[in-house]
């Protein structure tokens, strides 16, 4: 099983909307290395989902429930669907992230930007510990 990173702005969609609707297609993304990691997402696959702008934190996790297909508001891209695993107990902040050196190689820090990214097994470890302080 993958892992990866999903970034929405809460104004825009967030986890007390993907928690309402049970489920959603994750389409919009207009990033060529970002439509890369959607192709690689297989079914069971997990993902932090990431307020970005406004709140800056890792909220909860998702999973991939179907693989990537072409984005139906424009076939040149991919989309997947996730449904919600469970909110984080405390939300993990960027400023958190960025205090933890065992995290300082995360693509969140390292390709700021990206709005889809792995997240390597021992960051997701240490991701979910933070959320437990």
């Amino acid at each position: 099983m993958a892992r990866w990173l999903m970034k929405s702005e809460p104004e825009a969609y967030s986890w007390a909307d993907l928690a309402r609707d049970g489920g959603t297609e994750w389409d919009g993304v207009r990033n060529n290395a970002a439509r890369i990691h959607l192709r690689a997402m297989k079914v069971g696959d997990e993902a932090f989902l990431y307020h970005s702008m406004s709140d800056k934190a890792v909220v909860g996790i998702m999973r991939v429930v179907r693989e990537g297909q072409p984005d139906p508001k424009d076939a040149n891209w991919v989309s997947v669907r996730v449904e919600p695993v469970r909110k984080l107990e405390h939300p993990v902040t960027l400023a958190e992230i960025k205090a933890e050196p065992s995290l300082a190689k995360m693509e969140l820090i390292r390709q700021s930007r990206l709005s889809v990214a792995p997240v390597r097994d021992d960051e997701w470890d240490k991701v979910l510990e933070l959320a437990k302080a």
